[in-house]
């Protein structure tokens, strides 16, 4: 199936996210759509999907105009999304969440699911999906969670499927077995829109690439041809550098030390398991490993948001293992959190509010109980210029910033005072290359004022990028260790060790 947006514009108010945007996918063909933050790629997205109703312009299906009211028509007319973020019950089977909303019936108008999971075989043997209609979504690894939600737009008789940022939590070795199966897809006719910020993945899968800026397409590249610096400055309108300067490493004393520390989550099952490691001032430590392997609680932990069942965490001499969350930000802790919009900010406040989150009781915002904000604004406004936080005004609500200037928010809040250490938890995730770039620019200068930095990310690239040693953790223990600096480890190695497997 083809699938043509014509002159497709889309105005929220004043603001136009979408301007004139002509974009063509084919039956066979997997189609790059690159972007920053806010260019427009899911406006554009949930129009394709029926979310949104176009303003100007029109969806075009095998040479017919088309008009979707809601999803339920994209859907049937052969339109899927796999969204980043999984939509499964993880109590539920794989056939269940594939049917869910579409379930089979037989007689007595009962729930039918052996045919169902009779379907989702045929399906997972057609693309080489392998998957166990019957197995529980909660124990599945996260590289064959997203295998079901494959199946479930498939199941709906998808001919095009939109991919939006799917290898976010996978293993290197995941991705290749992913690609797989979208090179499957598309050899079985299927036309496929793949959603990333990594340059790398999309050169490699897709067949065209398209770039939009400012809600506008400023760019059509051929993968063969196109080069990751080409594709950065035509995403952010300037070149941009990938490379981290990690020379001059110069590791001081301890700042960070953790011992036999061991974390419960609220069902009292292990998060964190007999865990030890040092930070040492003037160096990165990186935590690699796939989501949901320990790497959060250890964090929540060393930050005061979890609490410690077991062992110490020593923060510049002092035992900081019961400690306060406020106590540990006075020491000189700084705390980069991995949801920005649930544990970062609070969007419905703005940006000089959420610069005072975790200082509004400072002497110099407050006098006694009562805030002094036009102390707070002002100091918000320098914070804001010197981290690049593109605001219209320190009065804008934070929700409503794109997420890279969400993100460049929470680092000025945290850096802009006198740190010791920097807890940074992913903290380029879903941000476009020139964010990206800036961001490990702040991290890095943390580093060379001497302050000692962690960094938990699910982006192999970005461990091996900033991190002068680098471990791994799988089910809540550390189960490898590299020092980046004396060679640097392949990813292979580290993806082996993050899926488990012993070097």
């Amino acid at each position: 199936m083809d699938v043509e947006l014509k002159a497709i514009t889309k105005r929220f108010g004043a603001v136009v996210a979408n301007k004139d945007v002509t974009l063509q996918v084919r039956a066979g063909e997997v189609l790059g759509l690159l972007g920053e933050n806010g260019a427009g790629k899911s406006t554009l997205m949930n129009v394709l999907c029926g979310l949104y109703r176009p303003d100007e312009g029109q969806i075009v299906i095998n040479g017919t105009p088309v008009q979707f009211t809601n999803p339920g028509d994209a859907i049937a007319a052969g339109i899927g999304m796999v969204h980043q973020h999984f939509m499964l019950v993880p109590v539920f089977t794989v056939a269940e969440n594939v049917v869910l909303g579409v379930e089979p019936v037989g007689r007595l108008n009962h729930l039918d699911l052996k045919t169902a999971s009779a379907k989702v075989r045929e399906i997972s043997a057609r693309y080489g999906l392998t998957v166990d209609p019957d197995a529980l979504i909660e124990t599945l690894p996260v590289g064959v969670q997203q295998r079901v939600e494959i199946i479930k737009v498939l199941f709906r008789s998808a001919d095009v499927l939109i991919l939006d940022e799917p290898t976010a939590v996978l293993t290197p070795q995941e991705v290749e077995d992913f690609f797989g199966i979208v090179r499957s897809l598309r050899d079985a006719g299927k036309a496929i829109i793949f959603i990333t910020h990594k340059l790398n993945e999309i050169l490699e899968i897709a067949d065209r690439i398209s770039v939009l800026r400012a809600g506008r397409i400023v760019g059509e590249s051929d993968p063969a041809t196109a080069t990751k610096a080409d594709l950065a400055e035509v995403m952010v309108g300037r070149p941009v550098h990938f490379e981290v300067d990690r020379s001059g490493a110069a590791p001081g004393d301890a700042m960070l030390v953790i011992k036999d520390l061991t974390v419960l989550r609220d069902d009292n099952t292990i998060a964190v398991d007999n865990v030890s490691l040092t930070v040492r001032g003037g160096e990165v430590l990186g935590i690699a490993g796939v989501q949901g392997n320990g790497q959060s609680a250890l964090i929540q932990a060393i930050t005061g948001l979890m609490p410690a069942a077991r062992g110490t965490i020593r923060f510049l001499g002092q035992d900081i293992t019961h400690a306060s969350v406020r106590a540990r930000h006075k020491l000189g802790l700084a705390h980069i959190p991995e949801d920005r919009q649930r544990m970062g900010l609070i969007p419905d406040f703005t940006v000089a509010e959420n610069m005072v989150l975790d200082s509004y009781y400072d002497p110099r915002y407050a006098r006694g109980p009562q805030v002094q904000w036009d102390a707070v604004n002002q100091w918000a406004a320098t914070a804001a210029a010197a981290f690049d936080v593109r605001t219209t005004s320190v009065f804008a609500k934070a929700g409503h910033l794109s997420g890279g200037n969400q993100q460049k928010l929470i680092v000025a809040r945290e850096l802009s005072r006198d740190t010791k250490a920097v807890i940074a938890a992913q903290p380029t995730r879903g941000l476009d290359v020139g964010s990206i770039e800036y961001i490990h620019s702040r991290l890095m200068a943390a580093r060379a004022e001497g302050d000692a930095v962690l960094i938990m990310s699910s982006e192999l690239d970005e461990i091996l990028a900033l991190s002068d040693r680098i471990v791994v953790m799988f089910k809540g223990r550390i189960v490898a260790e590299f020092d980046a600096n004396v060679e640097k480890p392949e990813k292979s190695q580290i993806g082996l060790a993050m899926a488990g497997v012993a070097a």
